[in-house]
C-alpha cells in the first residue's frame, strides 16, 4: 500500500510539511500514560503563556481551511481541538495506548497527527485529495456522510474516506482500537518552520512506539519530490 498527497495539495498548500510512520505489531496493552503525561505538560506549559488561537501552528492550519472555504473557528484542525480540550479541562481523554501518545505529540508540537488501522484501509492506494463527492465517511457515532466535492480528505482504492475536512475529524471506520495491529501515523504541519519539526517529531514518536511496542516501524518525510510513502505490504 502507498500513501502520498496528490499534487493538487502541494501546489495548492506549498507550505506543507508532512511525515508519516507505518509500525507493526502495536496493540492495546502498553502503558505509555507516563510518557503522554509528560507531552502534555509541555502543552500544558506553553498554554499558560497563550492561547492555542495565538499558536503558529495554529494559525497557520486556520489559514488553510479559510483557504477551503471554511470557517476556521467552526471547523478546527485536530490539535487545536485538543489543546484547547486540554486547556479548558485539564486532561485528554484516554482511547487506546498508541491513539493517547500520539495526542499528547500533537498538543506537544501543536500539529495534527492522525492514527489510522492499516486493515481497515483498501489498498493500493490512500492519498489525501479533494474529494470527488461520492466518496463515503463513516463517523464515530455511525451512520453515512459524504465528504462534498472539492473537500480535502483520506481517501483510499475503494473511494472511502479517512477524514473529513482533512485535518479536522478521522473516521471511526479506521479508528484505532482493541483489534489493531498495524497503523499508518501522519503528521501535517502548515507553518513556517514546520519542515524541521516534523522529522523531530517523527524520530521522536518512532522512539516512543520503540520503547513501548517491540514493533517494527518505517518513517518518512513527504515533500512534492518524493510524495509516495510505501507501506511494509
Amino acid at each position: 500500500m502507498r500513501f502520498r498527497h496528490a499534487p493538487s495539495i502541494w501546489s495548492t498548500y506549498p507550505e506543507l510539511a508532512s511525515g508519516a510512520l507505518y509500525a507493526t505489531g502495536v496493540d492495546a496493552r502498553a502503558d505509555t500514560g507516563p510518557r503522554a503525561a509528560a507531552y502534555t505538560a509541555r502543552a500544558v506549559a506553553r498554554l499558560a503563556g497563550a492561547t492555542e488561537g495565538e499558536f503558529p501552528e495554529v494559525l497557520a492550519w486556520r489559514r488553510a481551511f479559510s483557504r477551503m472555504g471554511m470557517k476556521p473557528t467552526q471547523y478546527r484542525c485536530a490539535s487545536e481541538s485538543l489543546l484547547r480540550r486540554l486547556r479548558k479541562e485539564g486532561a485528554l481523554p484516554r482511547i487506546h495506548p498508541l491513539v493517547d501518545l500520539c495526542n499528547a505529540l500533537s498538543v506537544a508540537y501543536a500539529v495534527p497527527v492522525a492514527v489510522l488501522d492499516v486493515d481497515r484501509i483498501a489498498g493500493p492506494l490512500l492519498e489525501v485529495r479533494p474529494a470527488g463527492g461520492d466518496e463515503s465517511y463513516v463517523p464515530f457515532g455511525g451512520g453515512v456522510e459524504h465528504p462534498g466535492p472539492g473537500e480535502v480528505t483520506f481517501a483510499d482504492s475503494a473511494g472511502r474516506a479517512h477524514a473529513r475536512r482533512w485535518t479536522h475529524r478521522q473516521s471511526g471506520f479506521s479508528a484505532v482500537g482493541e483489534h489493531t495491529g498495524r497503523v499508518l501515523v501522519v503528521a501535517e504541519a502548515m507553518h513556517e518552520g514546520g519542515a524541521q519539526m516534523v522529522p523531530e517529531l517523527l524520530k521522536t514518536l518512532e522512539e516512543e512506539v520503540g520503547a513501548h511496542w517491540a514493533a517494527v516501524t518505517r518513517k518518512a518525510v513527504l515533500t512534492p519530490a518524493a510524495p509516495d510513502f510505501v507501506l511494509g505490504d
